[in-house]
């Protein structure tokens, strides 16, 4: 089921066709609003590597909402004291040199292929407002904010939005989605930065809120009615289409326009296998889905392989909380970090993420998908006394794979309590930038807002030491 970041949601089953086509649609862009629009400066320059594009055709941004460790993560710290280097060691990688936290042992045999940066900063230790920052690539006016939502001045649009922006949907394919739910704060107030902003919820993301890893799984609206066949359908859109015309003094109304694209859109999803197709998981074989693991998330990273083979350009997964579990089954690890990590988390994480590159990689999808390992900031250098770690924006690490990323390299480094940059340091604005740059927009191309102010896409810097 599609639906708004604005909306307590339901499960995937609880809406019927009608709710699908109005509710579904309507995060679709309006055919209107992509006439006049300026062209995307993409084409590639000269040989210079900040210049020269990556091969990315799609993008999968693999998002751990509550912020990942990065000590017990990319950048563990064997010779810092024990509180503040907790109870993991480090374990060597395939890359020489590089270790990684031994909760990451399937992950580290595939660091040939990944990039990995340890000195990521916001300087901001609230999840909503570094959220909007690592999300859109813009600081969030006032830094340190929580639980704050999408209102001016912070309405910058998300990457998923701005690709929408800059890549239409195509033949009922939605350019970008995000599974299998919103990223919110206690209390379900939805993090800002993950929308259309000031370019209008036409260009939100698709929002499917789901869960694949039940067993009865499906989308059922993305099928026909029972009874109606496809014939019996097309009839029934070619009296529409009859109907509209003799009322087009009408469609001058710009709402009325971007209602008939929205119906559209919706008789796209109908008719157009791919989606449907992506969203049928269970044609994944038993032992694939074993592969991935069997949580909501991990099925959700499957289901954004699914997608990504569809034709959708960027899927991003968001962490999902776990009932019954330490710090709700997520990263935001204020008590019991190292319980939490060993027994739940970084499993889970190092399963799906060390699968998804390998069957990228498998499928010969790898070298022109990036897939992004990131999430809103770091964690304190020293433990509190619940033995938790508390929010840390100050350094922290993320980690690029794919698409044109040169693997086996670490970019940046942090101090021994991996609490602050010493050389390397890269803000949210430069891996927006380099995003694009990899699915080939300047970081200058231009955005316009909705009433015709132009804005680059990008106010970072792309990190050309990763290509």
């Amino acid at each position: 089921m599609l639906s708004f970041h604005d909306n307590s949601l339901p499960t995937c089953d609880g809406f019927n066709r009608r709710e699908w086509l109005r509710i579904g649609a309507a995060t679709s862009a309006g055919m209107a609003s992509f006439f006049g629009r300026p062209t995307a400066k993409a084409e590639s320059v000269d040989h210079d590597p900040v210049r020269s594009f990556g091969k990315a055709r799609r993008t999968i941004l693999f998002w751990l909402t509550g912020g990942p460790p990065q000590q017990e993560s990319w950048d563990p710290k064997i010779e810092a004291p024990v509180e503040i280097r907790g109870p993991f060691n480090p374990i060597p990688s395939r890359t020489p040199g590089m270790n990684v936290c031994e909760l990451m042992p399937k992950t580290a045999l595939l660091t040939d292929r990944i990039a990995v940066l340890r000195a990521c900063v916001t300087k901001d230790n609230a999840h909503s407002s570094s959220g909007y920052q690592m999300l859109t690539g813009i600081p969030h006016v006032p830094p340190n904010a929580e639980s704050v939502t999408a209102k001016a001045p912070n309405t910058w649009p998300c990457v998923d939005s701005i690709l929408r922006y800059l890549k239409k949907d195509a033949g009922g394919v939605p350019t970008s989605v995000a599974v299998p739910e919103h990223i919110w704060n206690d209390g379900n107030f939805p993090w800002p930065g993950q929308d259309g902003g000031f370019l209008g919820r036409r260009f939100d993301p698709w929002l499917v809120n789901c869960d694949p890893s039940q067993s009865t799984f499906n989308v059922p609206d993305l099928a026909l009615q029972e009874g109606i066949s496809a014939l019996r359908f097309n009839q029934r859109r070619s009296l529409l289409e009859q109907v509209d015309s003799h009322i087009s003094r009408i469609d001058t109304n710009a709402a009325v326009k971007q209602y008939n694209f929205e119906t559209q859109q919706a008789v796209n999803l109908l008719t157009t296998g791919k989606v449907r197709d992506a969203f049928d998981i269970n044609r994944e074989s038993p032992q694939t889905r074993e592969r991935y693991g069997n949580s909501r998330y991990a099925q959700s990273v499957l289901l954004s392989r699914r997608l990504v083979e569809a034709g959708v350009s960027l899927v991003r997964i968001n962490w999902t909380r776990i009932a019954n579990q330490p710090n709700q089954g997520g990263w935001d690890t204020h008590a019991k970090n190292a319980e939490s990590l060993k027994s739940l988390l970084m499993p889970m994480m190092d399963q799906a993420y060390s699968a998804l590159l390998e069957d990228l990689e498998q499928r010969g999808m790898l070298d022109d998908t990036l897939v992004v390992w990131i999430g809103e900031f770091g964690r304190t250098p020293r433990h509190n006394g619940n033995a938790g770690r508390d929010h840390w924006g100050h350094c922290f690490s993320m980690a690029f794979a794919g698409g044109g990323i040169r693997g086996g390299q670490v970019y940046g480094s942090s101090d021994r309590d991996a609490a602050y940059p010493v050389d390397g340091a890269v803000t949210p604005a430069d891996v927006t930038a380099t995003i694009f740059h990899c699915l080939g927009y300047h970081p200058d191309t231009e955005i316009q807002d909705n009433v015709g102010r132009p804005f680059p896409i990008s106010r970072g810097q792309v990190i050309k030491e990763v290509f």
